[in-house]
C-alpha cells in the first residue's frame, strides 16, 4: 500500500472542509431566498413610545453583596480578594 504524504492530507482536509462550507451558505442563502419569498410584507406601524423606566430601589445591603461577588471572583480565579478591583456594578434587567 503506497503512503500517502503530509501534504496531500492536509490539503484534502482543507479542501473538503471548504467545499462543505461554501455548500453551507449556499443552502443557506437558498432557504433566505425561500423563507423570503413566502413571508407578507409587514404593515408599516409607527413605533410605540417606549416607557420611560421606572426608578428602582437601591439595594439595601449594596456592599455585602459586592463583598461576595468579589470573594466568589477570588475563590474561582485562585487569587486573594484584595487584587480584585470593581470598577462598576450594576443591575441588568
Amino acid at each position: 500500500m503506497p503512503e500517502v504524504s503530509n501534504l496531500f492530507v492536509c490539503l484534502m482536509g482543507m479542501g473538503v472542509t471548504f467545499f462543505g462550507l461554501i455548500c453551507l451558505i449556499l443552502l443557506t442563502m437558498l432557504m433566505g431566498r425561500l423563507v423570503r419569498g413566502k413571508q407578507e410584507p409587514a404593515p408599516a406601524a409607527a413605533p410605540a413610545p417606549v416607557p420611560a423606566p421606572a426608578p428602582t430601589a437601591a439595594e439595601p445591603n449594596r456592599q455585602e453583596l459586592i463583598a461576595a461577588v468579589s470573594a466568589a471572583l477570588a475563590e474561582e480565579l485562585g487569587t486573594d480578594v484584595s487584587a480584585i478591583r470593581i470598577l462598576s456594578f450594576r443591575k441588568v434587567s
